[in-house]
């Protein structure tokens, strides 16, 4: 071979097509990875740290905050500097909260009440406001929000009006919108977060498929001036509840959103149908279906790695987790979890590991699984108190 004809740029890319596998192995294998987990009725903030092969727990906190009753932490979120985290606390009298706490020391700094059982969430790549669905769990079947929290101050900006069990909070990369889905009324919803105003909604339910600018038509009276007037003068939260109002048939509702997850580009919106086991594909541009894709039994949370390849999928009544291929939407395997009711996924920002949430059943602990990515196969797994849930990546350290 005669190296002199092929141009300097080519050899360029060959030996950096080369070198890529190796300096990314390395990256794993130097490296410890942090995450931060919370138990839901153990009331525990939980620090892991994993060396690419042992997982352990370095530090637990507790977040009750009422002593005749468990908090019931569900969901936490890092700030982009990872200094800070949040925790959406379900319980209250009636309503829930959320609490900033110190990276490093786990010492609350901040609350904010919200609305009935809030749950997930996510923070603005700008760091400035956290946005927490109020799930409204033990609440009337009502329409409910989804709450904007200033992240420094820890005050309530704005409470946006949604529908019935919102579920799934996610910012996309470049912070102009922000998604979640409603489980009782198989909708898609998409909020302007520079705008905090719900611009778009899409039905999910299986040949009913449609997008809409706001809310579909049935849904324009729960939340009109005079409905929200009559509900703020009864005393209840003008913007979470609406009294009297009417949800969909319930006949209609095949998917059951738990989860909306846009790409990395933001081009495209992953969505968790817990009730048909699908995982419904929205192009956010077009406002259009692209497609389905036959996941794993009870799909429920997801999480798509860093680098856009691959779309990790919990399956709560698998119980496994599911790898997907994004490009072709196979499925490249589904290893099985060691406990039932599988909870919450995040991936590591080298988009090696796949870091795995396990609630347990009756007086079994948690679990938390360790997947490798790149073999498909389970790293390690540890207990933990019961009912873990909601988890986010700290930080990567060098050995």
């Amino acid at each position: 071979m005669k190296l002199s004809s092929r141009p300097p740029t080519a050899l360029l890319v060959t030996a950096a097509a080369l070198f890529v596998p190796f300096v990314a192995t390395r990256t794993a294998e130097s490296s410890v990875y942090f995450v931060k987990l919370v138990c839901e009725s153990a009331d525990r903030i939980v620090t892991v740290n994993f060396d690419g092969t042992k997982a352990e727990i370095i530090k637990q906190t507790e977040t009750r905050l009422l002593e005749s009753d468990i908090s019931g932490p569900h969901g936490i979120a890092f700030s982009p500097d990872r200094k800070s985290f949040f925790v959406s606390i379900g319980h209250g009298r009636p309503y829930g909260s959320a609490v900033k706490y110190d990276a490093e020391t786990d010492a609350a700094s901040g609350q904010v009440q919200l609305g009935m059982f809030p749950a997930s969430m996510d923070v603005s790549p700008s760091g400035g406001f956290v946005y927490i669905v109020n799930f409204n769990l033990h609440g009337d079947p009502v329409p409910s929000s989804v709450s904007v929290v200033d992240a420094k101050m820890m005050v309530e900006a704005a409470r946006i009006p949604t529908c019935v069990m919102p579920h799934g909070s996610r910012v996309t990369a470049d912070g102009s919108r922000q998604y979640s889905g409603c489980m009782m009324d198989d909708l898609l919803v998409e909020i302007d977060a520079r705008r905090m105003k719900l611009v778009r909604t899409f039905r999910l339910s299986k040949g009913a498929e449609a997008g809409f600018i706001g809310l579909p038509p049935e849904y324009a009276a729960m939340h009109s001036e005079d409905a929200r007037s009559a509900s703020a003068a009864s005393g209840a939260h003008a913007a979470s509840t609406v009294s009297g109002a009417k949800t969909m048939d319930m006949s209609a509702v095949t998917c059951q959103p738990t989860w909306a997850q846009p790409s990395v580009d933001g081009k495209r919106v992953y969505v968790a149908c817990n009730k048909s086991s699908e995982i419904v594909e929205i192009d956010a541009e077009r406002w259009t279906l692209v497609r389905r894709i036959q996941g794993g039994e009870g799909v429920y949370n997801l999480a798509v790695s860093p680098d856009g390849k691959l779309l990790v999928a919990t399956n709560k009544r698998g119980p496994s987790a599911s790898i997907f291929d994004l490009t072709s939407g196979a499925e490249l395997a589904r290893p099985k979890t060691k406990r039932k009711v599988v909870h919450g996924v995040v991936i590591s920002p080298d988009s090696r590991y796949a870091f795995i949430t396990i609630e347990g059943v009756g007086s079994e602990p948690g679990t938390l699984e360790i997947l490798d990515l790149a073999s498909r196969t389970t790293v390690t797994t540890l207990d933990t108190p019961p009912q873990a849930a909601g988890i986010a990546f700290w930080k990567m350290q060098a050995r």
